[in-house]
């Protein structure tokens, strides 16, 4: 599809680029809960995933069956193949929102949208994991541009993407507080995160999972509703307490520094290992909507 000249420009995402960095890294998804509840919080994702997979009975299978192949985007030779496999898996997710108005999954603003989650996740690892500082104006500035140009290996329109990193800011304030609604999907994923609910997490044994429930359950509330832009919390009424700051800032400190002092070697192969292995673990539902 035609792509504006207004869009930011290309650049290369690969060895060597701030993406590559910070997304092949186990840091870069500690976020991804509260990215995926902004995700089910604009209406037409929210009802496409309600409606069209089997989020109810399986909550976190989609985000397993999904973090492979969008990582694979960025890292896999073949990323080229991969975004135009994602595109092509959403050619037939359409309906009605409960306001009666139509949606389909290619819909340029409601595909950015999911992107534009994920954008925010890899910033928002930088600002909680890594030292104060990290990423300066013009760094900030690049790593946004990469992201973009991560978005065009999907082959999709980029009339919605924001040209500079601000008006990416700018933009996912208004939909945060203009576009995204407490849909279905969204109350159950905020049901799970607060009763910090064990599911079957396809690299762990269950009995491991079932052990972790109570010692992340503190760690699960503040990543996911500690995590959400105060703008939604304000809106929807989610509690967030003083105790609730200091005891994410504490857990938040604790991770920053473990991950700091792992080695970066290490951080990266194990990340790598486990997003093969899950990859492989969900090779056969892959396609599933």
């Amino acid at each position: 599809m035609a792509q504006p000249d207004s869009v930011a420009p290309q650049s290369e995402v690969g060895p060597g680029s701030l993406l590559w960095r910070y997304a092949g890294d186990w840091r870069s998804i500690l976020e991804g809960t509260a990215a995926g509840v902004l995700q089910l919080m604009y209406p037409p994702l929210g009802t496409a995933v309600a409606e069209q997979s089997e989020f109810f009975d399986d909550p976190f299978g989609r985000i397993y069956r999904s973090i492979p192949q969008i990582w694979a985007t960025i890292f896999a030779d073949d990323h080229a193949l991969r975004g135009l496999q994602i595109r092509d898996l959403h050619r037939g997710i359409k309906g009605t929102v409960a306001t009666g108005g139509r949606y389909h999954a290619l819909d340029p603003e409601t595909f950015w949208w999911a992107h534009a989650t994920f954008t925010w996740l890899i910033f928002r690892s930088v600002e909680l994991y890594y030292p104060p500082g990290e990423l300066d104006d013009d760094g900030r500035e690049q790593l946004y541009t990469e992201t973009v140009a991560w978005y065009r290996r999907y082959g999709v329109s980029m009339r919605a993407v924001p040209v500079s990193y601000a008006e990416f800011q700018s933009e996912f304030k208004r939909f945060c507080v203009e576009k995204l609604e407490l849909t279905v999907a969204a109350r159950r994923s905020l049901d799970i995160a607060a009763l910090s609910e064990p599911n079957a997490v396809p690299v762990l044994p269950a009995a491991l999972v079932r052990a972790m429930r109570w010692p992340l359950r503190p760690w699960s509330r503040g990543a996911v509703v500690g995590g959400l832009p105060p703008e939604i919390r304000e809106r929807f009424g989610l509690s967030w307490t003083l105790a609730d700051v200091r005891r994410d800032r504490f857990t938040t400190a604790v991770i920053r520094t473990t991950l700091r002092l792992l080695p970066y070697r290490l951080n990266r192969v194990s990340f790598f290992w486990a997003i093969r292995l899950l990859g492989v673990r969900t090779r056969a539902q892959r396609f599933t909507p």
